[in-house]
């Protein structure tokens, strides 16, 4: 387990070698960092890596070709050591490889990349999966980075909120006691792009959404003109989670969804599940711009 660092002018970002995860995204034109720190009271991660499932499983586990397995919430990408390519100062990657282990969990052989890219003050990253088997490979994939609130001194968590590129009118789908996800939406948006943040907003568990229309969220405040912007093209779900009582807030895009009560268990007809044919290569994007 290594930490790895990419810097430029404006921004200096640590990544960590184990689960390709985060560390730091440090603005020095700001003077403001950016990301959760990772505080065990309340939450150890910082930005884990979902793969190859997103959310829990219904019983922690699923099928394929009739075959049961055992996975646990959020998938194993998270726990693993990567191996490490940096070709310069501002562009790293980390790829973990199926293995024994995750083959008693995951029956498919994949090459799985986490890019991190920096230019001025924006961070991208870049999920690149590759089918390296010879059969269909059945995946989900997702970011969870937890960033400060509130950002600037002065401010509490009420200062903050989300704004939405798009006015938008979809409802939240509830995450019930056993970590999974109802199968009805409650009413949440009415035509609207803000989410004042509170709180108690993530008392019963992550807000999720399956119907947004927007491809961007900032964090803003009126009483700061700091904030970050995170963009999501191409990654169809969204999730928006804190610990209870934590000082920060989550922004989650996926390519994929937890399971609901009534799955059936098998991996092929999941409700978001990607498919990709032998030897082929998945690739999604998402950034973050630090102002």
């Amino acid at each position: 387990m290594s930490t790895y660092h990419l810097e430029n002018s404006t921004l200096k970002i640590a990544i960590n070698s184990k689960g390709a995860e985060l560390l730091s995204l440090y603005n020095k034109t700001t003077k403001l960092e950016y990301l959760w720190n990772g505080n065990p009271d309340f939450w150890p991660k910082t930005s884990p890596v979902l793969f190859p499932v997103v959310g829990g499983l219904n019983n922690g586990e699923y099928s394929f070709e009739g075959n049961k397995y055992q996975m646990g919430r959020h998938g194993f990408a998270r726990d693993n050591e990567y191996e490490v390519e940096q070709t310069d100062a501002s562009k790293i990657a980390f790829t973990l490889t199926s293995n024994e282990n995750t083959l008693a969990q995951y029956p498919f052989n994949f090459a799985f990349t986490v890019e991190y890219g920096i230019d001025e003050n924006k961070l991208y990253c870049k999920y690149i999966i590759k089918n390296v088997g010879n059969k269909e490979m059945y995946f989900s994939v997702g970011a969870h980075p937890a960033f400060n609130i509130p950002l600037t001194e002065g401010t509490t968590y009420n200062d903050w909120f989300l704004e939405f590129s798009t006015n938008e009118n979809c409802g939240v789908y509830p995450i019930n006691t056993n970590g999974l996800i109802e199968t009805e939406a409650t009413p949440f948006f009415n035509n609207s792009n803000h989410l004042s943040l509170t709180k108690e907003l993530f008392y019963k568990d992550a807000l999720v959404f399956k119907e947004l229309q927007s491809n961007k969220i900032s964090i803003k405040s009126c009483v700061s003109t700091n904030g970050l912007t995170m963009q999501f093209d191409e990654l169809p779900y969204f999730g928006i989670w804190a610990a209870k009582d934590a000082n920060f807030i989550c922004l989650e895009p996926w390519c994929g969804l937890g399971d609901t009560a009534n799955t059936t268990g098998d991996i092929t007809t999941k409700e978001g599940i990607n498919k990709l044919n032998a030897q082929e290569t998945f690739e999604r994007v998402w950034s973050i711009e630090m102002y």
